[in-house]
């Protein structure tokens, strides 16, 4: 016996915090009956449906990474005449995405049928970094940096957390930033830009604790690789590859300290 958010992660459904959704909306039922937020079931004795169909036992851990294009929903289900980014991975296995990126933004979106690991992709307690390329209206100073980096109260009260982020090297309009964030709350970047003062032009998802944007296209998608999938379930750890920062953003070189004075000769 185990309980029932367990079993729908672990059978593909959603993940756990997703399946306790559905429980509370009456969309699970055991043996005919509604479940109920912390009951337990065995899945291979009992009748386990969601809305109406049931269950199947675990399936094959499939993970997609997608290069979702600007214009297209993150939902795993219709949404009236806007695409989704199902409709953009051609593979027959139910898959749904981990986290969110808005409408307006592009970039890596992790699709998957194992509920539980996507909890632990997913939960800010496990703190993997998000890293973004922010393209703003204009360049931000050093002041607006390094509030930034601190950590700001938004619009709706929320204080994000400290966050690192430096402007790209080789860029002359110094309008492009790198961001990594250890939280997710809700259109957080685009909120923490105006909070300054700025606006973002351009936002673009490049990594998601292991997983990696590379240089697929928009549109693009691959199933993710073994050395992505061995990190996954280490907390807090970042990948072997990481952006470099640049030359300006390094710290300044240490001076050379002073020779020794001679000691005075006797006389």
């Amino acid at each position: 016996m185990e309980r029932l958010q367990k079993i729908l992660a672990r059978s593909g459904v959603a993940s756990r915090r997703a399946s306790e959704v559905l429980i509370e909306q009456r969309r699970v039922t055991v043996n005919g009956k509604p479940a109920r937020l912390g009951q337990q079931a065995d899945a291979a004795r009992d009748d386990i449906r969601v809305d109406g169909r049931r269950i199947a036992g675990a399936a094959e851990a499939t993970w997609v990474v997608l290069n979702k294009p600007v214009g297209v929903v993150v939902s795993d289900r219709a949404q009236g005449d806007r695409p989704t980014v199902r409709t953009l991975v051609d593979l027959p296995t139910r898959l749904f995405a981990v986290g969110r990126l808005d409408v307006e933004s592009e970039g890596l979106v992790v699709m998957t049928n194992d509920g539980e690991a996507a909890e632990r992709l997913a939960h800010p307690r496990y703190e993997h970094e998000k890293e973004y390329r922010v393209l703003l209206n204009r360049p931000p100073d050093e002041q607006q940096l390094a509030s930034w980096g601190r950590g700001l109260v938004l619009a709706d009260g929320h204080r994000t957390r400290p966050a690192r982020l430096w402007r790209e090297a080789g860029g002359r309009s110094q309008r492009w930033l790198r961001l990594v964030l250890r939280e997710g709350h809700k259109r957080q970047i685009r909120e923490s830009a105006r909070v300054l003062g700025l606006r973002v032009e351009r936002l673009i998802r490049v990594r998601v604790g292991p997983f990696s944007l590379g240089t697929m296209k928009p549109g693009e998608w691959r199933l993710a690789s073994q050395a992505e999938l061995a990190q996954l379930g280490r907390p807090g750890k970042a990948p072997a590859r990481r952006p470099s920062r640049p030359p300006s953003a390094a710290r300044s070189p240490r001076r050379p300290r002073p020779a020794a004075a001679r000691p005075k000769e006797r006389r």
